[in-house]
């Protein structure tokens, strides 16, 4: 007789027969000799102990021929969820499908994670305890580098998690294992990003859990991605946190280097150097690395600072700390870096600013920004007075040509008045002398 299945309990289309008997088939695969024993007493035996004890001997799986390993699986899991509580077994037998196959060195790890998937896929969507499936998936995925199996359902992530009714703290370490996975699988960008999200899910309002240890050990991490990222050069946001603004009084160091790579200048680097001289080094923060993207932001601020949109050569020199010689060069990173957009002009020896972006956007930018607003109004209405100049000068050209025009007309008409008048005479004095 099959087992009673638990309501709403998905069930694997291509297994049948009784609990008992699929369990019994099982105990002789895998030679578990306490199941076995379980199975054959005269008193019948609960199915959670029978399945305690399958489970306790699910190691074995990891030693089977890959072309039975399948099977074997998705046999296990069909009797784990026949529990009343699975969720007391399917750690362990996640934990054993993670494990690597002795006899499939070569598919075996495309044959764990499909194990793995199976259980995740067979829960009811909104069941807390695939939560922990998907963590240990996460913890999987991580331990392969396999983060591109993972990219195509992260959209689904945050519907997944409110289904599942997860507390910010199991978020938490689920966006830090996404990040995880990500970074060891060279996706640092991506990394960030969740580590960013594992951030937001500390309560703002509460003191005590933005400046948590957990807090300012996942913050820390944030700044130190951020600065050492070749590709990330805005930090408004990160320090907009509260986790992270919490670091002003338990790390003062760092979070004066972040305020330095949000809005200050390569002087300003230079100068926490020499006040901190051997904490790069001692953090083991790549020096290289953060003067290097300094210079760049610092070409990018001396852009947005200029209303003529002209940078001189001199200027960019004085402020990069270089030879004017590598002038072409850090023009060419910092386009490339998406801060700046326009170009040089060697005959007039400077930048021509097309487009650059703003690294803060605070009182003094505005004030920047309306400067710039008054001279190009300035310059529209210096245009606006030449055309309307010119719209003048035209006119009255017109009205000249006009009036030129219709005088030549009156003297053609005049002139023509004249020699009709004097045919006229010739004709009657012809006709007198006739």
């Amino acid at each position: 007789m099959a087992a009673t299945k638990p309501a709403g309990q998905p069930q694997l289309l291509f297994v049948d027969g009784s609990f008992e008997d699929l369990a019994a088939e099982m105990a002789d695969y895998l030679k578990a000799e306490d199941a076995k024993q379980l199975l054959s007493q005269d008193k019948k035996p609960s199915n959670e102990d029978v399945i305690g004890k399958l489970v306790a001997a699910s190691n074995a799986l990891n030693t089977v021929p890959e072309k039975e390993y399948t099977a074997a699986s998705n046999l296990m899991i069909y009797l784990v969820l026949q529990s009343s509580d699975p969720k007391k077994f399917l750690p362990t037998l996640c934990g054993t499908f993670a494990k690597p196959l002795v006899n499939s060195p070569v598919h075996g790890v495309g044959l764990s994670l499909n194990a793995l998937t199976t259980v995740f896929n067979l829960l009811e969507p909104t069941d807390p305890i695939r939560a922990r499936v998907f963590m240990e998936i996460l913890k999987f995925l991580r331990a392969h580098s396999m983060y591109e199996s993972l990219r195509q359902y992260l959209d689904k992530l945050p519907e997944w998690l409110a289904a599942w009714g997860t507390t910010p703290d199991y978020q938490r370490k689920i966006y830090e294992e996404v990040a995880e996975v990500a970074i060891e699988s060279g996706e640092e960008s991506q990394g960030y990003e969740y580590i960013l999200k594992a951030l937001r899910t500390f309560d703002a309002d509460e003191k005590d859990d933005a400046s948590s240890e957990e807090a300012q050990r996942l913050s820390l991490r944030a700044i130190r991605l951020a600065l050492l990222s070749p590709t990330y050069f805005l930090f408004q946001d990160l320090r907009g946190i509260s986790s992270v603004q919490a670091l002003n009084d338990s790390q003062p160091i760092y979070s004066q280097l972040l305020d330095i790579f949000a809005e200050q200048d390569l002087e300003d680097y230079n100068d926490f150097n020499e006040e901190h001289e051997g904490w790069v080094e001692k953090e083991k923060l790549d020096h290289d690395k953060l003067h290097r993207k300094m210079r760049l932001l610092t070409f990018a601020s001396l852009a947005a600072a200029t209303p003529s949109r002209e940078i001189e050569y001199a200027k960019i020199t004085k402020a990069l700390q270089i030879p004017e010689g590598e002038i072409e060069m850090w023009a060419i990173d910092v386009i490339r870096a998406g801060l700046v957009e326009g170009k040089l002009s060697q005959q007039r020896q400077m930048f021509l600013v097309h487009k650059v972006t703003y690294r803060v956007f605070g009182q003094k930018q505005y004030q920047e920004l309306a400067t710039r607003v008054d001279h190009w109004r300035t310059t529209l209405q210096n245009v606006l007075g030449v055309l309307q100049q010119e719209h003048t000068n035209a006119k009255a050209q017109r009205e000249r040509e006009q009036q030129e025009l219709e005088r030549k007309v009156a003297n053609a008409g005049s002139g023509s008045g004249g020699q009709g008048e004097r045919r006229r005479q010739q004709r009657e004095r012809t006709d007198n002398d006739d």
